[in-house]
């Protein structure tokens, strides 16, 4: 695989990206697309006094209920990869945002530029952001040639990646993980539910999200992430990917 000094690899048709909202977009008004949502992502808002929505990428599920209710084709779902953010208010994506956002932690760049190792937790997670994680150690995609591994103990790690929505009995046990890194640390949030809670956001026994108990530097957005996402994440985040 010739990425990133190469193109990126094909994707599957079924690919759904970054969303794409439309000026038409009515707000919702034409078929009620924001009851659809399962997670909730939808969200109104006024542009120039003009009703539209933003999507909420790191709740959404990209289950592309949404675009397959609206009989304007105002909301797409795009090719578009590169969906990490290193600001939560990025990940909202409404009618005229960027094809895509920073990623770049300045303090990753300068650290862990050369070298990132990275110690997962997965915080009651369904092993989909899990696998996809695993994926990227494989000599297919091989993360390693850009100096960046998994550890097994946060001793030895830079960053603490977490998956899963943070369940009550894993709160405990993150926080300890985290408290096990030494200075300084990235945190990195994979997947809706490590973002938001996910589809169990608001349930008694998830704390909704990684930002819940730990400061979060980067955030990947996905149900799950493709690897191709992932990977992109990280190498923005340490300044080593396509920052244009």
């Amino acid at each position: 695989m010739k990425y990133p000094a190469g193109p990126a690899p094909v994707l599957p048709d079924r690919f759904a990206g970054r969303p794409v909202i439309s000026p038409t977009c009515t707000g919702g008004a034409c078929a009620g697309c924001g009851d659809l949502c399962p997670s909730g992502a939808l969200q109104p808002q006024m542009i120039e006094g003009k009703a539209s929505l933003r999507i909420d990428t790191g709740k959404c599920l990209f289950c592309r209920a949404c675009e397959n209710a609206c009989p304007n084709a105002a909301v797409k779902f795009s090719g578009e990869y590169r969906l990490a953010a290193a600001s939560r208010e990025d990940l909202l994506v409404g009618s005229g945002s960027e094809a895509f956002a920073p990623a770049l932690v300045e303090r990753a760049r300068k650290v862990f530029g050369r070298s990132l190792k990275l110690r997962q937790v997965s915080a009651g997670g369904c092993n989909a952001c899990e696998a996809d994680c695993n994926v990227l150690g494989t000599p297919a995609w091989d993360m390693g040639r850009f100096g960046i591994s998994f550890v097994a103990s946060p001793r030895h790690a830079d960053a603490l990646l977490i998956t899963g929505p943070v369940t009550a009995n894993m709160r405990l046990a993150l926080l300890k993980t985290y408290q096990a890194l030494a200075e300084p640390r990235i945190v990195i949030a994979v997947g809706a539910c490590a973002i938001s809670g996910g589809a169990y956001a608001g349930h008694d026994e998830v704390c909704g999200g990684a930002s819940e108990v730990v400061p979060v530097d980067l955030f990947i957005p996905g149900c799950p992430p493709h690897p191709l996402t992932i990977l992109d994440g990280l190498l923005r985040l340490i300044g080593r990917g396509d920052l244009a």
